[in-house]
């Protein structure tokens, strides 16, 4: 009995215990990024509140421009919150563009307490449109990074007032994004992609949904003929380049993709500031 239980019942215990950590990190509340605010950009901003299709309620910044009914959603990324993201507004809004930011559930002080990788985050976008048409918005765009990016892109394959969409990394598959994030804290590749799925699915089985559904493969053909630009950086261990030229392949024109051979995952706003604001304007202006 002993030597049955040190062999066959202990290493059960501890992969039932790693799972649930590992899927409790997954799903666990996120702490704030350092707080920003528009007001230290000078701009004037109220204080956005609305509730998602499942009753979350979600809070962020509006920041109007005067007599603009083109307004660009901000959808930040999985981890901290929307501080982290505040600084694309200036530009943006001198632009002539209306600007939302928000705070994913479960992201600082938007309700909720459980992040489920972009698969009811799809809900808190669409909430999010809706706020922006009750300011007036006739023509919404989003601006998403990471998690945001996904979310944007599997929004918009299924909910038409997102009429263009900036994806700055977002992931194409969930497992290689959680097995990438493994990767860079120090973890091999081959058992990043084992404990990628262990995690994932003990999740799917917590929250009872199929998180796998936010694989932007699903989805990603459905989003045309609103324009798409993508961007990616070469070095990113999120969303490796082969899932970048699939995703491209199966979205529909129009559509275009910036790559930065030297950029990891997401960085390429502050490794190329200039030409990040550049093709991210023209894009909105030529779309919206």
């Amino acid at each position: 009995m002993p030597l049955i239980f040190l062999f066959l019942v202990l290493p059960l215990l501890f992969s039932a215990a790693l799972a649930w950590l590992g899927s409790n990190y997954l799903l666990a509340r996120r702490p704030p990024d350092e707080a920003d605010s528009p007001a230290n950009y000078g701009l004037t901003a109220e204080a956005a509140e609305f509730r998602s299709g499942d009753g979350v309620t979600l809070r962020g910044w509006y920041i109007p421009c005067a007599t603009s009914t083109k307004t660009i959603i901000i959808c930040s990324g999985a981890n901290g919150s929307l501080d982290a993201d505040v600084h694309v507004a200036p530009w943006l809004h001198e632009a002539g563009f209306n600007v939302l930011l928000f705070n994913w559930r479960a992201h600082d002080q938007s309700e909720g307490e459980v992040v489920t990788l972009g698969f009811n985050e799809r809900y808190d976008l669409i909430a999010a449109v809706e706020f922006a048409k009750s300011k007036g918005a006739a023509r919404i765009g989003a601006l998403g990074f990471s998690m945001g990016g996904t979310v944007a892109l599997a929004t918009a394959a299924v909910y038409a007032d997102i009429l263009a969409i900036v994806a700055d990394s977002p992931f194409v598959y969930v497992l290689s994004a959680v097995a990438g994030g493994l990767i860079e804290r120090g973890a091999p590749e081959g058992l990043s992609y084992l404990l990628a799925r262990l995690f994932v699915i003990t999740a799917c089985l917590r929250t009872r949904l199929n998180l796998f559904d936010i694989d932007l493969v699903r989805w990603v053909h459905r989003v045309a003929p609103r324009p798409l630009l993508l961007i990616f950086g070469a070095q990113d261990v999120i969303v490796p380049g082969s899932e970048v030229n699939l995703l491209f392949a199966r979205a529909g024109d129009p559509k275009e993709v910036w790559r930065v051979p030297e950029a990891a995952h997401r960085n390429i706003h502050t490794l190329r500031p200039a030409e990040y604001r550049r093709r991210v304007l023209e894009f909105f202006n030529a779309h919206l």
